[in-house]
């Protein structure tokens, strides 16, 4: 189905991980290896086995320095890509400076929250990084992780804009091609270029499964179906992590376990009115096959999600508390015996864009800091993500509440993680080899290609698509397209419908605002699925006035019957340009996509089913799998 050449993106792949990870760096590495004060230190010497280093290290840290590690907190790029000194200007959330963190708090790993627009220079900001960690009494170098930062969404907490990376569509437009080894050289694609800028852990892939098709965060799962999500998620872990884990690997942190996706009413539980998740169906395993996949193919990390599950037999609280789901479940019936990464904040209350940000403690709303601690602790978590309160863990041991022997089982896991990564041996980067590798030509082609394929085409009356005659001096009406875009395609752009002989709609999917909450503020999607009666009246009298081609951003199901009746044709898809689109529509490229999910037929139909079954929606619009493909020669 794709495509290019495998053996070119993979010589491609070749010459730039040498160019990166064999380059000399422009920092000045060899102290690291030669400080007078630990060069003849066991953790330090190479040829050592990883599990003896390990030890080694780990029998020299104080509490501090352990507990330091057992937390991963967000950390940002300072002015002039210097070491942060807090929060930088226009941030929507309080940051503790890079000082405090890791030189006070003694903390060696971190989410990057700021974007990437210049490779090289992060990588020198990198550089600067893994420089103040060496100058820490026993030198543990970063490890910092990511959000997704490939695809176009940007929603606080989630997902980033790609700034310089390539940029590809939304995991589900992986999912709507059904290739296991396009996903495959997507992750490759994606780790090479991580590894460029020192991202080492990737806080993806979401394994969740969109049963329920009001929730706001399907936009980055893969499928509403399990069997799907679990072959695509193999592929996607062997893509970042490589054949064998090692220093040319990103980690990747599988979740949201046990399954985020049947949330009560189709809410989120990043608020307290979404805190809930419920299982009418008794379809609770389901939930778990890519999971199980996930583990089976080596996932390095998994976590838990914020909801708490009701009437499920587990206990009451998010499962980053759960005993239940974390140490009997995960760890003792699955298998796992990675990494468990608590989602972020769920001790301690912070504001966001100006307005209250509870912790996540669903079900433990009411406890301490101190209990909350504990009872992550409890669980079998390892580290608990967005905090940098490792205070709290420390006063636990000192009252006898947590062994050090209970410590150390994670920050075991968690120093093993580095030295496999080879960040011991090898921390700092080459800011010119950054600059050749992320978003490069090659990458950037194969990216848009999946992107024009990975359009799925729901109807097309009359065979109208593609458009291939008469496109000269055309006048067309668009909205969602960037005029110059179109215009370079030979079209006239004129203000009304009226005066068109097409139009081009590019259309958001429907939402229901919910003004100065923060699921608006952090790019939330939630709610209705069906257009307010206004904008229904306001696309029927272009429908009825021109011939339109709509393009929807299926970020989660749809239901919009009336957009299917009246429109000429219509796409559904998941993150592509204004040319990807126009490509299509010309025939220069042919949608192949099919749909990851059912498109309900109404509100009222998706309230109707089961949040944790699927496709049980009475009705479909359209089915799971459907996509028609181009009739005309």
């Amino acid at each position: 189905m794709f495509q290019h050449s495998t053996t070119l993106v993979v010589s491609l792949l070749a010459q730039l991980a040498a160019s990166t990870h064999n380059h000399e760096p422009s920092l000045d590495h060899s102290v690291f290896a030669t400080r007078a004060d630990n060069e003849s230190l066991g953790y330090r010497n190479p040829l050592w086995p990883v599990n003896d280093r390990v030890e080694d290290l780990l029998q020299r840290m104080t509490l501090e320095e352990k507990a330091g590690q057992m937390f991963q907190d967000q950390i940002a790029i300072g002015t002039n890509y210097t070491l942060s000194e807090g929060t930088p200007p226009g941030y929507p959330i309080d940051l503790n400076s890079t000082e405090s963190m890791v030189g006070d708090k003694h903390m060696t790993h971190f989410n990057l929250l700021s974007p990437i627009d210049n490779a090289g220079k992060v990588a020198g900001w990198y550089n600067l990084l893994q420089q103040r960690a060496l100058d820490t009494r026993l030198g543990i170098p970063i490890s910092l992780s990511s959000d997704p930062r490939h695809h176009e969404a940007d929603t606080f907490g989630a997902s980033l804009s790609p700034g310089v990376f390539s940029q590809w569509p939304e995991s589900l437009g992986l999912a709507a091609l059904r290739d296991p080894k396009l996903v495959q050289t997507f992750a490759e694609i994606a780790r090479e270029e991580y590894l460029a800028v020192g991202l080492r852990s990737s806080l993806h892939p979401q394994v969740d499964l969109a049963t329920e098709p009001r929730w706001a965060r399907i936009y980055s799962v893969w499928s509403e179906d399990a069997e799907l999500t679990a072959e695509l998620i193999v592929a996607y872990i062997k893509g970042f992590q490589g054949d064998e884990f090692g220093p040319n690997s990103v980690s990747t942190v599988t979740k949201h376990f046990p399954g985020g996706g049947p949330v009560e009413n189709g809410e989120d539980s990043h608020f307290v009115y979404g805190k809930n998740q419920t299982y009418p169906g008794n379809n609770f395993d389901y939930h778990l096959i890519p999971f199980k996949a996930a583990i089976q193919a080596g996932a390095r990390q998994i976590m838990p999600y914020y909801s708490r599950p009701i009437g499920t037999g587990y206990e009451e609280v998010g499962f980053g508390f759960s005993q239940g789901i974390v140490r009997d479940l995960l760890q003792n019936s699955l298998g796992f015996d990675g990494i468990v990464l608590t989602d972020w904040t769920l001790l301690s209350d912070r504001t966001l864009f100006g307005l209250p940000f509870p912790a996540r403690a669903w079900g433990m709303e009411d406890k301490t800091e101190h209990e909350r601690v504990l009872k992550i602790i409890e669980a079998g978590c390892d580290q608990l993500g967005g905090e940098n309160r490792p205070e709290l863990l420390i006063d636990l041991v000192n009252q006898g509440l947590v062994s050090e022997d209970r410590l150390d089982r994670s920050v075991r896991k968690l120093l093993k993680e580095k030295f496999l990564l080879g960040l011991f041996d090898n921390p700092f980067l080459d800011p010119k080899a950054a600059d050749r590798v992320v978003g490069n030509p090659e990458f950037q082609r194969i990216a848009d290609e999946t992107q024009r394929q990975s359009f799925t085409l729901l109807s097309n009356t009359n065979n109208i698509l593609p458009i291939r005659e008469r496109v000269s001096g055309s006048a067309v009406y668009i909205e969602g397209l960037n005029q110059t875009t179109v215009e370079a395609r030979g079209f006239k752009v004129v203000a009304t419908p009226e005066e068109a002989d097409w139009a081009f709609l590019r259309l958001a999917a429907p939402f229901e605002v919910r003004d100065g909450t923060l699921s608006e503020y952090m790019g939330f999607q939630q709610g209705s699925l069906e257009f307010k009666a206004a904008e229904r009246t306001r696309q029927s009298a272009i429908y009825s006035t021109v011939p339109t081609i709509v393009d929807i951003k299926l970020d989660r199901p749809v239901a919009i019957p009336e957009v299917i009746e009246q429109a000429a044709a219509v796409f559904g898809t998941f993150g592509a340009s204004g040319d990807a689109f126009l490509d299509v529509v010309l025939g220069e490229a042919k949608p192949l996509g099919k749909l990851p999910f059912d498109l309900p037929r109404s509100d009222k139909a998706a309230e109707a089913q089961k949040e944790d079954v699927p496709f049980d929606t009475v009705d479909p619009l359209f089915k799971f799998g459907h996509g028609l493909q181009y009739n005309k020669a």
